[in-house]
């Protein structure tokens, strides 16, 4: 999940219907984890697809990189690059490990501390803080980040930078459509090996959120490089409904391959879509909103969600309680995630570049 420096892009225009798109998906993630802290059976879940909003931060990742960075890399230089995404996305890294480690220290609702000690607790903090994936929590499904479950996409998202430094800004288009059409043929074949475009959050899986990034990630880098913008009059709220539909649509038996074209042409289809659209002034500042607070509540949402899974175990809420909960967390870790905003990620983001010009 990915959003550029606004120090970056300053001189360019600027896609708000992306950014608020960017926050309905973050929103629908936050909304799936706790259902799916309540059933593993997604077909019983409402948004039983919102798995799918990372695939979708992947394709807008690769167009927001590639127009921000394919006219300047070569004049910034590999070393700057690298150092503009690491001070733009590993300061919430850094905040959603802490949160995670207090979260799994304090727990009120139970946990497994007392299988883990000092020494493996401080271990699995450090490589969550450094993003070095060590699925060792056998309650926590071997998340690759077990102190913070959604830093697996930020893994891919750091090799897919790095993978774009070295490669992909200066490859003609031609190979880039080869690379594409090779990307597009992992994927499927993870889907087909999986029954499922769910996979690389754990470490059984670890493989599949390559091939997920793969391929969204250069469908973003071609629909930037190829200008396949669709001009319309759709709006944000027409675009968000269309996103929606995309994380409720119900389980079918041939749902692997729904997933896939969901993932290889719809999610596309809305990036090309959301970047020739109208907004209308009075939406403008909601994109705004969503877009800004869309990477922080990724990053911070799940230390809750933790403590959320041990509550439900330990009473058995019926639906009615069940949302009668996950609507006003919500509402909270959104909260949150606008706090952490204002007073840690801008803020520290701020010194760090401000270092980096001194230096």
């Amino acid at each position: 999940m990915d959003q550029s420096s606004p120090g970056i892009l300053k001189t360019k225009h600027h896609f708000e219907i992306l950014d608020g798109l960017r926050g309905i998906a973050a929103i629908s993630v936050v909304v799936f984890h706790f259902r799916e802290m309540a059933s593993i059976n997604y077909a019983q879940i409402f948004i039983g697809h919102g798995f799918l909003a990372v695939d979708f931060f992947f394709c807008l990742s690769g167009f927001v990189i590639a127009y921000a960075y394919d006219d300047r890399i070569a004049k910034l230089g590999i070393w700057q690059f690298f150092k503009s995404r690491i001070i733009r996305l590993h300061p919430m890294v850094v905040f959603g490990s802490v949160l995670g480690l207090l979260g799994f220290l304090f727990d009120p609702f139970g946990g497994h501390r007392e299988l883990y000690s000092v020494g493996r607790t401080l271990l699995i903090f450090l490589c969550s803080i450094l993003l070095i994936p060590f699925p060792v929590m056998t309650e926590r499904a071997f998340n690759l980040f077990s102190f913070n479950a959604p830093a697996w996409s930020l893994f891919w998202e750091y090799i897919a930078n790095i993978f774009y430094a070295l490669v992909l800004y200066k490859i003609n288009r031609r190979w880039l459509i080869v690379l594409f059409a090779l990307a597009a043929a992992l994927l499927c074949v993870a889907g087909y090996r999986t029954n499922a475009v769910s996979g690389g959050w754990n470490g059984a899986t670890f493989w599949d959120g390559g091939a997920r990034i793969f391929y969204s990630f250069l469908a973003g880098l071609l629909i930037y490089r190829y200008n396949l913008i669709i001009k319309s009059n759709l709006g944000f709220i027409s675009l968000s409904v269309l996103l929606v539909l995309a994380f409720i649509f119900p389980y079918f038996k041939i749902d692997w391959m729904l997933q896939l074209l969901t993932v290889l042409v719809y999610f596309p289809l809305l990036i090309s879509l959301g970047a020739g659209a109208t907004l209308t002034a009075g939406f403008k500042k909601i994109c705004v909103f969503f877009g800004n607070i869309s990477y922080p509540l990724y990053m911070t949402h799940y230390a809750v969600l933790w403590m959320f899974g041990n509550y439900y175990n330990s009473h058995k809420l019926n639906t009615n309680q069940l949302f009668s909960i996950i609507i006003p967390s919500t509402i909270l870790v959104v909260g949150f995630a606008y706090l952490v905003m204002v007073f840690y990620d801008v803020p520290v983001r701020r010194w760090l570049s401000g270092k980096r010009k001194v230096a």
